[in-house]
């Protein structure tokens, strides 16, 4: 295929991809911003409360005054911060308009020839209706009881006529992690010939390791990551694949030119995130704090929930006797969804120590 047909191809994918997000509309102050009295508390998109961080905000000011230039050595500056992380080379890395962009880059690589996508159900779902249009059938396999990606039913699952398939670990919206020892030999376990897409958005959330030690080894891996969750930077829209560097190759080659897609303030932002550690150790801190408070709630309403390893709570409403998005819209609050047709179960993201708070009161004062 002409390098003209895949970039067409790959815009078509873009398309599909797009999604809103809500823009950077006005500077908070640093950690907890008090809402004004009858406001929302939005806890929708698993988005930091918190973020970007003080050193990420700086930067991003500071950028500004440059946007009128091409952002290249800055976007050569963070390849280069990024793959030092994982002990690979910048060549291994690839840079996006969030993670987002990124996948929706793999799926239409992936569909190149066609077949089908193999992924859990439920999972983290919006690169499905791109990859569908771009010809590839998908294969949606249930998780375990305990609502973790069941990886021998993925197995059995591929076929001749696979060419990719689908991870999120942590999985959204369930919150459940498939232990690091398990993911590997399920990787070393897949044909060559088939894509494995590794998301791991929310990975930082929790004590399990970054498969990126693998990309080397396994040319049909690729790892999504993004700066919109543990850095608070979901506005910005920024993101990176990790890969062999013969496959970012492949990626570079489905978008508009290599690395193009975040712009100057967005990598300034990463670039100072990834120095400002003592934020990101804050974000995940208070996560565990506002979850704590969440579960709480949970226990003295009687719903049960599966413990969580990220920014967000999977929980089942049944036994509430009560419309639980109806309560907590009834207080300003705003985000419980459904992700499985005709369940009970309810994803929640987790806010501030503040907002879990007025979670607690608006469930448990009804």
């Amino acid at each position: 295929m002409q390098r003209r047909q895949l970039i067409k191809k790959s815009a078509l994918a873009m398309a599909a991809f797009a999604f809103s997000r809500e823009a950077f509309s006005r500077e908070t102050e640093f950690l907890l911003a008090d809402r004004l009295p009858g406001t929302i508390i939005k806890l929708s998109s698993n988005e930091n409360p918190h973020g970007p961080s003080p050193m990420a905000r700086k930067a991003m000011t500071a950028a500004v005054n440059s946007s009128n230039r091409y952002p290249w050595e800055t976007t050569t500056q963070l390849r280069e911060k990024i793959a030092a992380l994982y002990s690979l080379s910048k060549e291994h890395v690839v840079i996006g308009a969030g993670s987002s962009e990124l996948l929706g880059v793999a799926s239409a690589w992936a569909s190149l020839q066609k077949g089908n996508v193999v992924a859990p159900d439920p999972t983290f779902r919006l690169w499905i209706p791109a990859a569908k249009k771009m010809g590839l059938a998908i294969k949606l396999v249930p998780l375990t009881k305990a609502k973790v990606t069941d990886l021998q039913q993925m197995k059995d699952a591929i076929d001749a006529g696979t060419k990719m398939i689908y991870i999120c670990n942590p999985n959204n919206p369930t919150g459940t992690v498939v232990p690091a020892a398990d993911l590997e030999a399920f990787i070393k376990q897949v044909p060559s010939s088939t894509m494995i897409l590794l998301d791991e958005a929310y990975t930082e959330f929790s004590e399990e390791p970054s498969m990126a030690p693998l990309v080397n080894d396994h040319p049909n891996l690729v790892i999504a990551k993004t700066f919109s969750k543990i850095h608070g930077m979901a506005g910005a829209r920024i993101g990176y694949a990790l890969a062999h560097p013969q496959t970012i190759k492949q990626l570079n080659e489905l978008q508009a030119w290599a690395n193009a897609g975040a712009g100057a303030v967005s990598l300034a932002g990463a670039l100072a995130s990834l120095d400002d550690k003592d934020f990101t150790k804050f974000c995940k801190e208070e996560n565990r704090r506002a979850r704590d408070v969440f579960y709480n709630a949970l226990k003295k309403a009687g719903m049960p929930y599966i413990p969580s390893v990220t920014s967000f709570v999977y929980f089942d409403s049944a036994p509430y006797g009560k419309d639980v998005k109806a309560v907590l819209e009834a207080k300003g609050i705003i985000g419980a969804r459904v992700f499985e047709e005709g369940s009970s179960w309810l994803r929640l993201s987790v806010g501030t120590v503040e907002e879990m708070t007025a979670v607690a009161k608006a469930l448990n004062t009804n």
